[in-house]
This record gives C-alpha cells, structure tokens and sequence, in this order.
C-alpha cells in the first residue's frame, strides 16, 4: 500500500471543511478532503437548507391564518405535505455536484469514504493511506443518542425531511431547535405535536424570557409541551408508538405515529480512532486549544461541529474553518470570538438572539440596562398582524455597549444582525439608537426598542 503526501488532509465535506480550503488552496498548499456521505454535510443536504424550505411553507400558512386581519376572506389551506418534500429534495438535489465542481476548481482532490487515524499525521481511508503535515478534523455532528429503552424506534430530523406522509401526531424527545421548528411546521399543517423535554426549559441557551414568548405561540398553534419530564420508555402499540414518561412525579402515557429525536446533536468523531492519532478527547469532545488545535498532537486541528465548546450553526463552521486554514498557513495566530454570533429559531415567528441572556449578564456581574418591549400594540406589529412581537435589548451602563439581544418575532432574524455588527464593532447603543432607518420598517422601532421616544 502506497502512501499519498498531501500538505493538509481534511476529514469532512461540509461548511468547516470547505471553509479550511480557501486559505491553504490560496496559498499554493496540496489538499485531500475526505468525505464518507454527501459533499457539502449535513447543513445544505440534510439540515438547515432544506428544513428551511418546510419552514416557508409554514410561514406561508401563518400568513393564510392570519388574513382575516387584513379583512382577506379565504378558505382552509391544505398543504400537500408530499408535494413540499418533493420540492425541497429537487431544490437541494445539485448542491452535492456544484460542491464537488468547486472542489476541483480549488484543486482540492476528494476522497469518498470513511477516514480514520492511522498515526499522528497519517490518515487511512479504505485502502489507501494518506500522509500529511496538517490534519483538519471536520466532520461535523450526529443526533444525540438517547439511553431510552425503545430509543430505536425513534427517527431523525434525517427521516423528517425525507417523509412523503404527514403523520397525524408526533412526539419530541427533548425540546432543542430541531424539536421547535420541526414541531411549528407540522402544527400549522395539521399535526397534533407534543414535546417532553428534561430540563425545566425549552431552548436551555437562550434567553428565559424570549423562550416564555415563544412557548404562548406555542400554545396557541395547540402544541403540548412538558418540561421536567424523565422518559422511560418507547415502544410500539397498534400500528403506532406509546411514550411512558414521568412528570410531576405521575408516570403518564402518549401514543403518536412518529416519535423524534429532538435531543440536539453531538461530536461525529467516534468511528476516527482518535488514540491512533494522539488525540486527546472525552466522552466524544477532541480537546482544543485557543486556535482551535488538538491540545495533545498540534499537527491536528478541529473546526465545525466537531470542536466541543462552539454553536453548532453554518456559517460558525465556515469561521472556524476560515481560522483553522489561516492559522495553518501563518502559525497559531488567530482564534475565534463568539460574542457576537448571531443565531435564530426558525419557528413561526423566529426566536432570534445574539450575546448574553439577562441570566448570564447578571451572572458575571455586570451593570446593565435590561430594555423589554411587548411591541404587540405597536402600529407595526399591528399593521402586520404578528401574533408575538419582542425584544429584550442588554447595554452595558459603564461603556453604553450591547452585550446581549433577543427578538421573537418583528423580524427578529434579521434585526439581530445589526445588534451583532454594533457588538463587534463597538457601536454603542446612543449610536444605534441615533442612526436614521428606512420608515414604515420594523428596524425604525429599534430606536423605541432602545427605549427612544
């Protein structure tokens, strides 16, 4: 078995990796990227691009609901739940070959297949080995495997975006994004929806009060939720699927046709053989220093949903890719700052939010001006029919910074951008709540949201 030098061996073809490519690519470094499923991971393929599509049918619907308001008299929509899977697998269908079109554009050879260590800088994928100066761990995540007793009768966000049948009642397990965004689009198409979730929250990350928002719009399109549940078991019952659970120390029961794995993703680095490689990891987490490097075998980086401690969103896995390809051609310079990375819940509204929760402000002592606004009677708000419009905006008093902003609704996806680019570069709140917006816009209310009459 002959060996293959390559400057840099990349395992995984998906944001992060991609992202390592433009750096070495441009300077003049021989690269190998190793993928096992589909160019592009799990994000365009299987993951937030076509879960966006089902998204917008449920927007759509919401805005249907919503007519009357607008004194619009129309009848019951009826989504063709088959028809929308078949528009979001034939919208995503080229993306795999445009990636491997710009792979070879970039020079980069790809290897399909399963890596996994072979020694500190050797990679061994089938029956060919690879040897190279800078391995890239990027090979993003896998759903959280739950100790349940039945937990193989659960499906995947994989399965949900592949399903031709609307179910007529589904399950979650766990109460993360998947669980709430997946769990918004069924509702609105007919769905009974239920989620059991262990902690005394939904969304743990985010902002308390944000959450309490988005669970009345929760209710009120009928999902059922229950948090402080410890499930037990799952198991087939007539055709369908019972789930014992216990909560407020009653062991209950509930019957669905699907039951999901709404528990949040984890590492996939199981099957790299890390200890081949030297490096260091637990219970699934590589452990990395500042500039994203294995702290036991430096010739081993990690970016994407593979490094333990970030968001596991897209484009944070292009900006640790982007570092991870920097500092390789340079030396350890950079690191990543997560501050002031924006992130959404792409419910029916959104749940948006970027920097510190009130919680965590609070937590680390800090003088803060807390601005919330219930913007549900503001002429906007009502002008467009929302049914949750929020914000919680958090300013440091001593430096007149934004440390943290939370939006539900009111076109909070794209609003947070701007708290995001004011956060990362220093422009204070009296500075956005001066500057002049486009009116009638929601983005003309932040001066009101940052309590400007």
């Amino acid at each position: 078995m002959s060996l293959e030098k390559f400057d840099v061996a990349i395992l995984g073809g998906g944001n992060a990796g991609i992202g390592v490519t433009g750096p070495v690519r441009r300077a003049g470094m021989s690269v190998a990227m190793v993928e096992a499923r589909d160019l592009g991971g799990t994000c365009p393929n299987r993951g937030c691009t076509p879960k966006k599509i089902l998204v917008a049918a449920g927007h759509a619907l919401h805005e249907i609901e919503r007519a009357s308001v607008h004194r619009i008299a129309v009848g019951k929509a009826k989504l063709d739940w088959a028809a929308l899977i078949d528009r979001e697998k034939d919208m995503i269908r080229g993306i795999p070959a445009n990636l491997a079109r710009a792979m070879a554009k970039r020079q980069v050879e790809v290897i399909a297949g399963q890596a996994a260590f072979a020694g500190p800088n050797t990679i061994r994928v089938g029956n060919r080995t690879l040897e190279a100066k800078h391995i890239v761990i990027a090979t993003g995540s896998k759903p959280r495997p739950l100790p349940i007793p039945g937990a193989e009768h659960m499906i995947t966000s994989d399965e949900m975006l592949s399903d031709r049948r609307l179910p007529g009642s589904v399950v979650f397990i766990g109460g993360g994004v998947i669980s709430l965004e997946f769990g918004h689009v069924y509702a609105r198409a007919g769905t009974e929806v239920t989620i059991l979730e262990a902690l005394p929250q939904l969304l743990p990350a985010m902002d308390a009060d944000a959450v309490a928002q988005l669970q009345r719009e929760n209710e009120r399109i009928g999902i059922r939720v229950s948090t402080n549940v410890s499930v037990r078991k799952i198991e087939p019952f007539g055709g369908r699927f019972r789930v014992t659970f216990v909560h407020e120390g009653r062991e209950q029961a509930l019957e669905a046709e699907r039951v999901v794995n709404g528990a949040g993703r984890v590492a996939n680095v199981d099957e790299l053989d890390l200890e081949a490689g030297r490096v260091s990891h637990a219970n699934g987490h590589v452990a990395v220093d500042a500039h994203l490097r294995s702290t036991s075998n430096p010739s081993v980086h990690v970016c994407g949903d593979a490094v333990p401690t970030s968001p596991q969103l897209s484009p944070i896995a292009t900006y640790e890719g982007d570092i991870v390809g920097r500092n390789i051609v340079e030396g350890p310079k950079y690191g990543p700052d997560y501050l002031s990375m924006a992130s959404s819940v792409y419910t029916v509204p959104t749940l948006a939010a970027v920097g510190l929760t009130e919680k965590a402000a609070r937590q680390k002592g800090l003088a803060a001006d807390i601005h919330v606004n219930d913007m549900l009677d503001w002429f906007s708000a009502r002008t467009c029919a929302e049914t949750v419009a929020w914000s919680k905006v958090i300013v440091e008093k001593t430096t007149d910074r934004i440390i943290g902003a939370h939006f539900v609704g009111h076109a909070g996806q794209e609003l947070v951008n701007i708290f995001a680019l004011a956060m990362r570069f220093g422009i204070t709140a009296t500075q956005i709540r001066e500057s002049v917006y486009a009116y009638p816009t929601f983005a003309s209310d932040i001066k009101h949201m940052l309590g400007h009459a």
